[in-house]
């Protein structure tokens, strides 16, 4: 009986997923020529928690005209900043039985345009990357290159960032399959970002799984040892890599339909709140995004019963 009621469930969810997308999930990710009305991106994109790509946003921006490698070793070369190192790449992803999050390192800016100009070498992989609004905190100088926020969105979402973010790293630097809990417009400014992105309603088909957590230690030598971070709690994440799934031991991901894009220099890529995202990268891309808090209202409500049942009814 509870065995029939629980193949229920997982039929239910099934057809949940098939339904929303068939409703409101778009094939391809939509263009824009030009920024919306705070009006129509309320109405015709947040609201429905759709993404788009929105071109001639950032036209106005000094940045898109002057950041480039040079130009950010003259002005900010000497800076110190926050730098993510990894052994392959993947910051904040599954390794083995471990939830993994990089080395830190404290660098000046111009030790990574070295890497990335092929200078010099570094062990690892860098992605400056560090999310807590990186970019008025640690690089204010290149503030009056572009807009503190984006005013249309800012108007529509009735309030102003939480965070403002800047990220500059190498094409092996990897983002892996996450949700965040923002309403996320993402900025390229040289160079170009690959998005793999999955619904909300996908959920049933995207495993999740809990892991002990642990960060990497650079050591003297130049290697990676991973240590574990005993005093945290374990750490829900994505094991599945998009790129190559393992369909024999995630089967239900073959029934999930990625969305796939590339958001070139100048674009804009609006990544609704609780998208499901995979980020790769041109080498040296330069970029800068807006984390606006989502509202926890019913939309919030409703995914956190999908992603209960999906775990209740084992379904991944």
């Amino acid at each position: 009986m509870a065995e029939a009621a629980l193949d229920a469930v997982r039929r239910e969810l099934r057809e949940f997923s098939a339904a929303a997308r068939e409703l409101s999930v778009p094939l391809a990710v939509p263009y824009l020529d030009e920024p919306p009305t705070p009006l129509h991106f309320y109405r015709d994109w947040v609201c429905p928690n759709r993404p788009c790509i929105i071109r001639n946003a950032l036209k106005h921006w000094p940045a898109l005209q002057k950041w480039s490698l040079p130009y950010l070793r003259a002005t900010v070369g000497s800076t110190e900043v926050s730098v993510a190192v990894t052994p392959d790449g993947y910051a904040d992803a599954v390794r083995g039985d471990r939830f993994v999050m990089p080395a830190e390192r404290r660098l000046p800016l111009s030790c990574v345009l070295d890497v990335l100009e092929g200078q010099v070498q570094h062990p690892g992989v860098l992605y400056v990357q560090k999310q807590c609004s990186n970019l008025p905190s640690e690089l204010p100088q290149l503030l009056p290159d572009l807009e503190p926020h984006v005013p249309w969105a800012s108007e529509a979402l009735g309030k102003m960032p939480d965070a403002v973010n800047f990220w500059l790293g190498e094409e092996a630097a990897v983002t892996s399959l996450h949700k965040d809990h923002y309403e996320n417009l993402y900025c390229v400014v040289s160079g170009e970002k690959h998005f793999l992105l999955h619904p909300p309603s996908d959920r049933p088909f995207i495993p999740h799984e809990l892991y002990t957590p642990a960060t990497y230690q650079l050591t003297e030598e130049g290697t990676f040892k991973m240590v574990d971070e005993e005093a945290m709690e374990k750490v829900p994440w994505i094991p599945l890599d998009p790129l190559a799934p393992d369909l024999a031991q995630y089967p239900g991901y073959s029934q999930a339909q990625a969305l796939r894009c590339t958001v070139q220099a100048g674009e804009m890529l609006y990544l609704p709140a609780l998208w499901f995202h995979h980020v790769r990268q041109s080498h040296g891309c330069i970029a800068v995004n807006f984390w606006y808090d989502m509202e926890y209202d019913l939309k919030y409500s409703y995914f956190q019963l999908l992603d209960s049942l999906a775990k209740a009814s084992g379904l991944n």
